[in-house]
């Protein structure tokens, strides 16, 4: 049968429209659903480009995982693109396998500035790792956790909090989310279990958060020594510690000084330039520090760089488990210069570097750059500085100081 040339054009125009208008009601159809899950959670563009330099490394799979979950996950209104990008960096971060290399996703970060700052909301407790265990570098001076009687060294094994709905062990839990978990507003509590090295049984403690306001430097004198504690290196550390300084420095000039005991003891660190600053009150000159950048040896040396006054004042510095990082390389620089006798405990052994950076949308990440080492080249990661003189603390009777009296009684020798 003969078909006409203007027929076949009109099968071919229906036909077009029908395409058309199929094709614009899939388009506006898949567009309803995109416009619906952006109402629960605005979704973020995501360049899927490989990085120039990584095109051997085969990004599939990253990909064909997101993409199912974004198809197939049953509750759409769970999925929070935000925290896949998060826990996706958290993932790649920790394959390194460095416990102190930690992206802080952006509620983490501000928690991170807030404590250098010396002003939070928590309990009081700084933590670290050792051993892959999460354990009290030190409890905060005079905080909720150093009133109930916590101590460095304490490994947390469990926390629960009924209002944030947490009741867990914290075996395979990342630093930050601990943190984040034990701090909260104030008048809040958390109770959490520790264990401790020649305690049979967990201790249980419930603490309520206050708000922690810490001065990094503290100054007394006892019988004409100065009991010069430093708890961190901090942001407003570097003020305190002239304040102190002044005072020590005019019981000196009214001959009322015996010397100092520098108490470095539960000081988990901070700024390594910090550390410096405060090796330069004792020392006129030298090395504080070395820094070795890469595997191949290469060092950069970080000397004395002010003129320090307490310089010729007799000196025993105060240390223990607790005294970490920064605490650790003036402890450190200032025993081999031969400036000081240690009295106390063996150091935590932190002898890593990390910088701190500000990433986009308040996240940041703190990335291992170096190993810091003493003036002589050694390095104390992971096993500590031992003390000259090793004084344990009394267990039994909180109100007594071995170390302090210890320390006190070779300045007077």
């Amino acid at each position: 049968m003969k078909v006409s040339l203007r027929k076949i054009r009109i099968f071919i125009l229906i036909l077009t429209l029908i395409i058309i208008a199929g094709g614009s009601g899939y388009w506006l159809g898949q567009r309803k659903v995109k416009l619906s899950l952006e109402k629960y959670q605005p979704k973020i563009e995501i360049e899927r480009q490989i990085p120039i330099g990584k095109e051997e490394v085969d990004f599939s799979l990253f990909w064909e995982v997101w993409d199912r979950v974004e198809a197939s996950y049953l509750d759409k209104k769970a999925i929070d693109y935000k925290k896949m990008v998060y826990g996706a960096i958290s993932g790649m971060v920790a394959s390194l396998g460095d416990p102190y290399t930690a992206f802080l996703p952006p509620e983490d970060n501000k928690q991170s500035k807030e404590e250098l700052a010396g002003s939070f909301e928590g309990v009081g407790m700084q933590l670290g790792y050792k051993d892959s265990k999460v354990v009290v570098v030190a409890p905060l001076k005079g905080t909720p956790a150093d009133e109930a009687g916590v101590k460095a060294g304490d490994v947390i094994v469990h926390l629960k909090d009924e209002k944030k709905s947490i009741d867990q062990e914290i075996d395979t839990m990342p630093l930050p989310e601990v943190v984040n978990i034990i701090r909260g507003p104030k008048g809040t509590s958390i109770t959490i279990t520790f264990s401790r090295e020649g305690v049979k049984e967990p201790l249980v403690i419930t603490l309520n958060r206050e708000t922690i306001l810490v001065a990094s430097v503290e100054v007394s004198f006892i019988d004409n020594v100065a009991h010069l504690k430093l708890s961190r290196f901090g942001d407003r550390t570097d003020q305190e510690w002239q304040n102190a300084v002044n005072q020590i420095v005019e019981k000196e000039k009214k001959k009322e000084l015996t010397g100092v005991v520098f108490d470095l003891r539960n000081n988990p660190g901070g700024y390594l330039q910090g550390a410096v600053y405060i090796a330069s009150e004792f020392l006129s000159n030298g090395v504080v520090v070395q820094q070795e950048k890469s595997v191949n040896g290469d060092k950069e040396t970080f000397s004395v760089n002010r003129s320090g006054r307490l310089i010729d004042v007799p000196l025993v510095v105060l240390v223990n488990e607790g005294s970490a990082s920064a605490s650790e390389i003036v402890a450190g620089a200032l025993s081999e210069r031969g400036r000081t006798k240690l009295v106390g405990q063996k150091t935590f052994g932190k002898g890593t570097i990390q910088e701190a950076e500000d990433l986009s949308a308040g996240s940041g990440l703190h990335i291992t750059i170096a190993r810091w080492l003493l003036p002589s080249g050694k390095n104390i990661d992971k096993e500590g500085i031992k003390p000259d003189f090793e004084v344990a603390m009394d267990e039994n009777d909180q109100s007594k100081d071995p170390q302090l009296d210890k320390a006190i009684e070779i300045l007077k020798i």
